[in-house]
């Protein structure tokens, strides 16, 4: 196999080590454990069909790191073979007591969170983002939501129906088949587990392509679902680009259902493919431009430095992120002053430095859209208050930034920008802010900072979001749904309706012999 062997001991020592001594100190090739670069299919790692292979680039040095397999339509076709044969009726997998499937994801969960300090080492290399991140959210939510699904996995129950006429009717909770499923580079483990866990607690198989910026914690995890035991064909893991082998899934006919988390541009995409296909089941997990609504008897302490984590955490790379900050008028002025003041503060640099809190945007492309945003801010007029340049002389790092006096109709307040970009906004009244926040395109989520109940209940009413915090941001939690409204996607992530997405439900009706009179 082709290999990249990173040391598994570093995470460690960075974390018993003192952030002074850990400056300088960055992931290197080294020892004790290895990456297979090629695809896994049918439980085997194999070269790409055209044995072509891409680079995958250390996003704090813009380095190569390594090539990797590059899958595309003959491998997808490949890899659906693979997990129709595995989902073949009286196939191991279909036979297997759903306890004992949801025993080998607990027993994904445990092996992920073995080597939990190895997986955010390949993380944050990968990715960019801070290993303190990577090593105390990342993994452990992984690890969470692979056992949350676990302990569903038997206990997915049907019905019993009292239907007319001499008839015993019931329901059963059925998988759906071959799910396709293709995941972002902002959140590249978590995302996984996202897709991978309901999908296997339901008993379906899986065909997954990873994106192409952040393939090796997806290869590591591949590798673990063969230590742990699942059977050949169930999970079928394939690095490669969005145009060849996501288009070759999103129209395969022998796919059954795709779960796409990514752009609403490529979500588009992703819909009409499966329509032209087989009328595939599709869920999606799209942008969005979510309002944060600052009352003026909000904490404000509270209000400014949750308001910074909703704009800038992951280097403002979530899809949920709080993007525009309507902050009511009587207060504007401190929050502003408050909050340019906690963005310059913020720590930009070497992302396994443990002081780090932002480290470079995810690649060269996204790096130039976001510089390309905020001259576009100034360019339309809105007030530069902070950052707005370069970070570091390598890589892709951007200062965090702020803009203030933004008008609803300008660009950066209208467009998903991904980055750590934070528009400010004027309100006076709490139906005019309603009425503003809902217009846009998307739903995904949303959060109100205010002392007063009424105000947080009438908000988070009005607002057409899939989710709404109140007096907090960015919490998630296995048990409970995420997704959106409008162009933010379709389906639920997560909690029971995530797991419902993967199942088909069959009626079964029984004649009831009746005895002669």
């Amino acid at each position: 196999y082709v290999r990249i062997a990173i040391s598994f001991g570093l995470a460690a020592l960075l974390l018993t080590l003192s952030c002074d001594n850990i400056c300088n100190l960055n992931i290197e090739p080294n020892q004790i454990s290895s990456v297979s670069l090629q695809l896994f299919i049918n439980n085997e790692w194999q070269d790409a069909v055209s044995k072509r292979s891409f680079p995958t680039i250390n996003p704090a040095t813009g380095e190569v790191i390594c090539q990797v397999a590059e899958a595309d339509k003959a491998d997808v076709d490949k890899a659906v073979k693979a997990a129709r044969e595995a989902f073949r009726f009286g196939s191991p997998w279909r036979r297997m007591d759903a306890s004992d499937r949801g025993l080998l994801l607990s027993r994904l969960a445990d092996a992920i969170e073995r080597d939990t300090a190895y997986l955010a080492e390949l993380e944050t290399l990968d990715n960019g983002k801070p290993y303190a991140v990577s090593y105390r959210v990342d993994v452990p939510m992984v690890v969470k939501c692979l056992r949350y699904c676990a302990g569903w996995a038997d206990k997915w129950e049907g019905k019993t129906i009292p239907i007319d006429g001499d008839f015993f009717c019931y329901t059963r909770h059925e998988p759906i088949g071959v799910c396709g499923q293709i995941i972002p580079w902002n959140f590249p483990l978590l995302m996984q587990a996202w897709k991978l866990g309901p999908a296997l607690a339901t008993g379906n198989t899986v065909v997954m392509k990873v994106a192409e910026q952040t393939p090796l914690t997806a290869l590591y995890v591949a590798s673990l679902i063969k230590e742990v035991g699942f059977p050949p064909g169930v999970v079928n893991i394939l690095p490669g680009m969005g145009p060849s082998a996501g288009s070759a899934i999103a129209s395969h006919m022998d796919v059954d259902k795709v779960a796409f988390t990514g752009s609403t541009e490529v979500g588009h995409l992703i819909q009409q493919a499966s329509g032209s296909s087989n009328l595939k089941k599709v869920t999606l997990e799209l942008g969005g431009k979510s309002p944060n609504i600052i009352m003026s008897d909000a904490n404000m302490a509270e209000a400014v430095e949750q308001s910074h984590f909703a704009l800038f955490f992951n280097q403002g790379q979530c899809c949920c992120a709080g993007s525009r900050t309507y902050v009511q008028d009587t207060i504007y002025d401190e929050f502003m002053e408050r909050s340019v003041e906690r963005a310059k503060s913020r720590v930009v640099g070497d992302p396994f430095n443990m002081k780090t809190e932002q480290g470079p945007q995810v690649d060269e492309q996204q790096f130039k859209k976001i510089l390309g945003y905020i001259s576009s801010g100034k360019r339309e007029g809105a007030k530069l208050m902070c950052g707005g340049g370069v970070a570091a002389d390598r890589g892709y790092f951007i200062q965090p930034t702020i803009f203030g006096d933004v008008q609803d109709g300008m660009t950066i307040a209208r467009e998903e920008i991904f980055g750590p970009v934070m528009q400010i906004l004027k309100f006076k009244t709490l139906e005019e802010v309603v009425e503003r926040a809902n217009d846009t395109k998307y739903g995904l989520a949303a959060a109100v900072f205010t002392k007063d109940i009424d105000k947080a209940h009438y908000i988070s009413s009005g607002i057409r979001a899939g989710t709404v915090w109140i007096n907090c941001y960015n919490v998630f939690g296995a048990q409970a749904p995420f997704g959106g409204y409008k162009y933010s996607g379709n389906g639920r992530e997560l909690g029971e309706y995530g797991l419902d997405n993967y199942t088909e439900v069959k009626t079964v009706t029984i004649k009831v012999p009746q005895k002669n009179s």
